[in-house]
């Protein structure tokens, strides 16, 4: 497996844990923030949604194999799943570091697909970076960071 392959597998494996650690955060979130919190954890499931499926249809697509059960998912994946027991700002701090790793991890996969010739991993990664960047500065800016 080439490392352009190893870093399309872990975004896979990251993004599938993440998606139902999201929606684990959208079932528990109490508090004051409990509307706003609801909808937004219900936003970056449905947004984590659409870019795995265009992760392993791209891996696919170069001759890759993602993978896609959630067994092989938590033994690649680097993001750690929820405890349903955080709180409200636990929660939020928790998708920020996630949002954040999966910045760091998309910038090397650049940079693979970039050695590989591959133009269009490289592109996709950099529009998921771009849209994960808006988001961390959205999180930041909710705890007043």
């Amino acid at each position: 497996m080439t490392k352009q392959h190893e870093e399309l597998n872990k975004l896979v494996a990251n993004l599938t844990v993440l998606y139902t650690k999201l929606h684990s955060f959208h079932w528990y979130v109490k508090g004051t923030s409990f509307y706003t919190l609801h909808k937004v954890f219900e936003k970056y499931y449905d947004y984590v949604t659409e870019s795995l499926d265009e992760v392993a249809e791209r891996f696919l697509s170069i001759g890759g194999r993602p993978v896609s059960t959630l067994k092989g998912s938590l033994e690649i994946a680097t993001i750690k799943e929820a405890t349903e027991k955080e709180t409200t700002n636990e929660m939020v701090e928790a998708v920020l570091a996630d949002f954040n790793l999966l910045i760091a991890d998309l910038s090397e996969l650049m940079e693979v697909s970039e050695e590989a010739n591959d133009q269009g991993t490289a592109d996709l990664a950099l529009g998921l970076k771009t849209e994960l960047q808006k988001n961390v500065w959205m999180l930041n800016a909710y705890l007043d960071k």
